[in-house]
């Protein structure tokens, strides 16, 4: 059923309903491929990860072609939080317990590299994206307050000087709402409209010579020392393939199917107001800053760049559809900001990520010149833009980042498919009741 699902909302070819589909820079498609065509390398999905991938490989020189099954930024790139929030789903502490300190140490040395990447391709390409800075991360107790202490150090650490602790008397200043005991500011993070940079990142590509279609899903693709990559209408034939389907992996499991049992597709859902009045505005978010909170199941929200406050939360298991995300939604937002009870949800809409069981990325070959990267886990914004400089550079020959990634363990769900959800569904409860509890 899960499949099916996937599949059905994978051969869309326009947008689902969204603010960031209404509020798009760009509303016609690009066409499908419909010719044969040579690169030297062909990029399989246009979500961030395959966008940052050839962008980073038409600045180095590299003909590109990026094959995308919907439209640009259709997935998880497109409809997310739009916040900048650093490092991966699990931090240098975890990594560093579970792989040792080399491999903590390398990854730490890449986890604010993904912010950078962001601002630089924003700027060099004059990207109309409502880039803001500054991110909080908001404590619902006093022990997630005191892992926030403890996260700053560890940021700290790892070279991330810009932060700054909140107690709850500072919070206020921030955040006009009573809900939290404190929080941990992130001067380097930030916020931006999400569809718009994809859409933004597809034109620099296109500028640098390189070529994206649109509505032209993969059906195979021919392995070898000269891979092909065809469509229904077209092919590419090309040195090296990049796969960057991400939760839309499943749409290509009859090509790759060692991609589909490491990783399961999960939903999370988003709501957005009316336009706010700029006296509401400064009175929920007065310095502009987004904000996740620290719970398992988390809440994040920020104001849009036409003064919207956008709401997001909670996970579906296999990435199903519920069907009233309002009523999802809207209580947590009401809950943070009771102030709101009268304003009207203009769009509510819920995108797809990818979850790995270690909540890791994974990064890896299938042969020799075929690349891919999946599963952030939630923390993709960041981590896919990074992981196209990896890419880039692994495929110009210098691997050694991409290998620190690549060289982690990826391990299938407990129960396989039929059980992934189910296990993953009781471990959330589990942690959800954890944080309820402040324990």
């Amino acid at each position: 059923m899960v499949f099916s699902l996937f599949r059905q909302e994978f051969c869309m070819s326009s947008y689902p309903s969204s603010y960031y589909a209404a509020s798009a820079n760009r509303k016609t498609a690009r066409p499908a491929l419909a010719e044969s065509l040579e690169a030297d390398v062909c990029v399989i999905g246009a979500g961030f990860t395959g966008l940052s991938s050839a962008l980073h490989l038409a600045e180095r020189g590299y003909s590109v072609v990026v094959l995308e099954a919907s439209r640009i930024g259709f997935g998880a790139s497109g409809r997310n939080g739009g916040q900048i929030v650093h490092s991966y789903s699990r931090d240098m502490d975890f990594i560093e317990n579970h792989y040792g300190t080399e491999t903590a140490n390398a990854m730490g040395s890449m986890a604010f590299e993904g912010g950078r990447i962001i601002r630089r391709i924003v700027q060099q390409y004059d990207i109309q994206c409502d880039l803001k800075d500054g991110g909080i991360f908001a404590a619902c107790n006093k022990k997630q307050f005191r892992d926030l202490v403890d996260h700053k150090k560890l940021w700290q650490k790892h070279g991330n000087d810009q932060l700054e602790l909140l107690d709850e008397n500072q919070l206020q200043d921030y955040i006009g709402t009573s809900r939290y005991t404190g929080g941990l500011l992130d001067k380097s993070g930030g916020h931006i409209h999400p569809l718009n940079l994809t859409l933004g990142e597809a034109d620099a590509i296109e500028s640098l010579g390189g070529k994206v279609f649109e509505d032209s899903p993969v059906t195979f693709v021919e392995q070898g020392e000269n891979p092909v990559v065809k469509t229904a209408s077209g092919q590419v034939r090309c040195q090296y393939v990049m796969i960057a389907t991400n939760a839309y992996v499943e749409g290509i499991g009859n090509v790759f199917p060692e991609l589909t049992n490491k990783s399961m597709p999960c939903g999370t859902q988003v709501i957005t107001t009316e336009p706010l009045s700029e006296a509401q505005q400064k009175q929920l978010l007065p310095q502009d800053y987004c904000v996740e909170d620290s719970n398992y199941l988390l809440d994040y929200y920020r104001l849009s760049g036409d003064g919207r406050l956008i709401y997001g939360g909670g996970v579906t298991y296999g990435a199903r559809e519920p069907e009233k995300i309002e009523s999802l939604i809207r209580p947590k937002m009401l809950k943070t900001f009771p102030q709101l009870k009268d304003v009207k949800i203009d769009y509510a809409w819920t995108g797809n990520f990818l979850l790995t069981l270690m909540r890791l990325p994974q990064f890896g070959r299938v042969g020799n010149n075929i690349f891919y990267a999946q599963g952030y886990s939630g923390h993709g914004v960041t981590s896919t833009h990074l992981a196209g400089e990896l890419v880039a550079s692994a495929i110009q020959g210098h691997a050694e980042r991409f290998d620190v990634f690549a060289g982690l363990p990826q391990y299938p769900f407990p129960g396989g498919r039929m059980l992934r959800v189910p296990y993953t569904a009781i471990g959330a409860f589990y942690y959800d009741l954890r944080d309820k509890l402040g324990i």
